[in-house]
């Protein structure tokens, strides 16, 4: 793969993450571009690529199981009334551009294909700022636009009766420690408390790292958060939850999430207020 297609994020000159534009994997995991290894500025790795648990969780990217039946997600759909089914349904995001690269971010171009067609086009923005000597953060814009004549909707296994299963859209597979991480809001502990509800920022706390990842937008923040701590660390923002969220051709839907990656366990006081900060960069 050419050195020029897999930027490397930088924060005060330091590398914090790689990013793989054309990724050579089978098309059983949804093929598509991802950040890995992220890690805090201490050097702590932050995600995973390809675990055994889920071989089709790819660091940090977008990812959704059901854009008008095709999986973006990659491994088994969700089929009602059948459950987990194997498939040959499998879609890939293309990098087609980078409209801007810099050592801090850039701006890029993406096409969603499946079964040779065009479904998407994306514009993904990606940014790493300094917030303090031990914490950045990775400000992430996806814009999709549908691009076929006809209405696209995107689904999750929850809309197609799976309930809880609501993933699909922005999603960060965490660093998997011997230790469950600690997952938290301003008001709520633990992984049943917090997963398929709403809130400002979500935080995931492992070891020796903290994770905190808020929703930038209004539009944003009526996502549910999709989080998961026990089973395998990751946290997603759930573009259908509850109903299949519908593009009509030449419409775009848009969503930015920006995370804040600390090294140490953070205390929610700290929490808010890094979040605060970052988002209003």
């Amino acid at each position: 793969m050419p050195p020029h297609d897999t930027p490397v994020l930088r924060v005060a000159g330091r590398p914090v993450g790689r990013y793989v534009t054309r990724p050579e994997i089978p098309a059983r995991l949804s093929p598509r571009p991802y950040l890995h290894p992220v890690t805090t500025l201490a050097g702590t790795a932050v995600t995973e690529l390809s675990p055994a648990d889920h071989t089709h969780h790819l660091g940090v990217g977008v990812a959704v199981p059901d854009v008008e039946g095709s999986n973006f997600w990659g491994g088994r759909t969700y089929v009602r009334d059948q459950g987990p089914t194997e498939l040959d349904n499998h879609g890939a995001q293309r990098h087609t551009a980078f409209q801007l690269r810099d050592p801090d971010g850039f701006v890029e171009e993406l096409r969603w294909m499946a079964s040779g067609a065009e479904l998407l086009r994306e514009r993904r923005t990606v940014a790493a700022t300094e917030l303090t000597g031990v914490a950045w953060a990775l400000d992430f814009t996806f814009s999709l636009t549908n691009t076929t004549a006809n209405a696209l909707s995107i689904g999750s296994p929850a809309t197609n009766g799976r309930p809880g299963a609501a993933y699909g859209g922005f999603f960060w597979r965490a660093r998997k420690e011997q230790e469950p991480p600690q997952v938290f809001t301003v008001d709520r502990e633990g992984e049943a408390a917090v997963h398929g509800t709403r809130a400002d920022w979500v935080a995931l706390a492992g070891g020796t790292w903290t994770l905190v990842f808020a929703g930038a937008t209004e539009e944003t923040r009526q996502d549910p958060w999709f989080v998961r701590a026990e089973e395998y660390p990751g946290v997603g923002s759930s573009l259908a939850s509850q109903e299949r969220l519908a593009i009509l051709p030449g419409e775009t839907v848009v969503r930015r999430i920006v995370t804040v990656v600390a090294d140490g366990r953070l205390p929610r006081i700290e929490v808010a207020a890094l979040v605060r900060k970052a988002v209003s960069q």
